[in-house]
């Protein structure tokens, strides 16, 4: 096992701090990079082939792109049509706000450069790579309006896109409802890319939030936030749509491929040493659910939940609604 000294990197928005988090196999190191002032609440991440670079969508409406260390973030889109600067930039999760919108999911077609986005107001919607304001391409399905688009990813040889409605009776703002009523009107979406055509897949979900569909298109995994499950839904063979529960634990949120038929989790374990009872952990998992490594977040995230883990450039990155910064760890 073998661990790092951290020391200040003086360079523009990449800060790092001293925070060493243990897994089930080797020690790694934390590092952060600074959102903008008063920015918080990145929900997901969409990367860039190459580059480095990334998508992020926070709490104030607006989809930030970071452009390295020297440049750091920069405004790239929104999705709100008539979002105010002015009154929106800097508002945090609590004061979430339709007029500013909120995007949450998002993925990127690498091949078009087309960037998928769920705002969980304004609904299912597409941003070009000049950026601006988002094309919204859907805001129901079968005739039932989404409450709350959440979980996006974007199968890359067809570009077609898998993609959630968290719930079809309430929106972001009344999620502590939904929870007391565990709520399960939650729906799995697909945008045909070709015929331009929303379907839904699968109903009563428990307030799905991730989604990932395999390299063959075969089956896509979704998680049940309020429903503490993973489950895997078949897309193709003789059971079409025949869904199986592959993990369980505490409010798996985003779902994002690590390799053939793996893929990294972000949720909760329990551990009766802390006072909510609850602690953010990212899982790594095959394709029937099997736990391959666990990243152990709470050294440097405490009680508070992870929206995401996902893994770039043999880094994890992780994204949470409730802090202003995107987090690293580096083996």
């Amino acid at each position: 096992m073998r661990t790092k000294t951290i020391t200040a990197l003086l360079v523009s928005t990449f800060v790092l701090q001293s925070c060493f988090l243990p897994t089930d196999v080797l020690a790694i190191s934390f590092s952060k990079i600074q959102l903008p002032k008063n920015a918080i609440g990145p929900e997901a991440l969409a990367f860039e082939l190459g580059t480095g670079q990334f998508f992020t969508g926070i709490s104030d409406g607006r989809i930030l792109k970071y452009q390295g260390p020297t440049i750091g973030f920069v405004d790239f889109g929104f999705v709100a049509p008539n979002r105010s600067k002015s009154m929106c930039d800097g508002m945090h999760f609590a004061n979430t706000n339709q007029t500013c919108g909120r995007p949450v999911g998002m993925a990127l077609h690498h091949q078009t450069k087309m960037l998928y986005v769920c705002d969980a107001f304004f609904g299912f919607g597409v941003l070009g790579p000049e950026g601006g304001l988002v094309t919204i391409l859907s805001t129901m399905a079968d005739g039932e309006p989404y409450h709350f688009c959440d979980g996006v990813d974007v199968h890359q040889p067809t570009g077609n896109v898998y993609f959630t409605d968290a719930s079809a009776i309430y929106d972001i703002r009344e999620f502590k409802t939904a929870a007391s009523v565990n709520d399960s009107t939650g729906r799995l979406l697909k945008y045909d890319v070709e015929k331009k055509q929303v379907t839904v897949l699968f109903r009563n979900l428990s307030f799905p939030g991730g989604v990932a569909v395999d390299e063959e298109e075969e089956f896509v995994l979704v998680s049940e936030f309020l429903g503490n499950r993973i489950r895997k839904i078949q897309l193709r063979g003789r059971k079409p749509f025949e869904s199986d529960i592959i993990n369980t634990q505490p409010f798996p949120d985003n779902i994002r491929k690590a390799g053939l038929d793996e893929f990294w989790i972000a949720e909760a374990r329990k551990d009766g040493g802390t006072q909510s009872n609850l602690v953010p952990v990212g899982a790594r998992i095959d394709a029937s659910g099997n736990v391959i490594e666990t990243v152990h977040l709470e050294e440097c995230y405490g009680n508070k939940l992870v929206s995401e883990v996902g893994e770039f450039d043999r880094k994890l990155y992780i994204a949470s609604l409730f802090v202003d910064f995107i987090g690293v760890y580096e083996h």
